[in-house]
């Protein structure tokens, strides 16, 4: 993790606890854009909030969010961002969404691969190790996006998906060979 400025961390989405993980692996505070569906519970709303999450409209553009997201990047914050836009139902890698690397190249900031790992590879079960790894950060310039077409974004999208993909192997490969109990 860059030790000042703005960041995008992207991570793959497995559990609820995610972001909990994340923050208990970084000195940064970590901003999120989470469905607006779980600030409807007061309780959720304030833990997520104190979190470091903000609500955003799923399924449309939600210029406000995206703007907010924009403003913590300019601000030298990091902004966590679950790359595939929803939890993965048994713990694999889903299709990433466009949205992170979007904002990194309009903000002109790195993005921060990680990918959280069970043991098996299936869904983190509560109280049990995880493997939280982090990879080196890509550079706007290494995204390939010159235009800001939707295949650009996409195949960027699928260059960070990638390096999380290794992320996962290594974090599999720790547990395989007891590093990780």
């Amino acid at each position: 993790m860059p030790q000042n400025g703005g960041v995008v961390l992207c991570s793959n989405h497995t559990s609820n606890t995610d972001p909990v993980r994340l923050a208990f692996t970084q000195k940064r505070q970590i901003f999120y854009m989470a469905k607006k569906e779980l600030f409807q519970n007061k309780f959720v709303g304030a833990v997520i909030s104190a979190l470091g999450a903000f609500p955003v409209s799923r399924g449309r553009s939600d210029i406000g969010a995206i703007n907010l997201a924009r403003q913590h990047l300019q601000d030298g914050d990091v902004l966590g961002v679950f790359i595939e836009g929803t939890r993965s139902k048994d713990g694999s890698l889903l299709r990433p969404k466009s949205g992170a690397v979007m904002l990194a190249k309009k903000c002109n900031v790195p993005i921060l691969p990680c990918c959280i790992t069970a043991k098996g590879g299936g869904l983190p079960k509560l109280f049990r190790r995880c493997v939280v790894a982090y990879g080196k950060p890509i550079f706007p310039d290494e995204l390939g996006i010159e235009h800001g077409k939707q295949s650009e974004l996409r195949a960027a999208s699928e260059v960070v998906m990638g390096r999380i993909a290794e992320l996962r192997k290594i974090g599999l490969e720790e547990f395989e060979d007891g590093k990780v109990k």
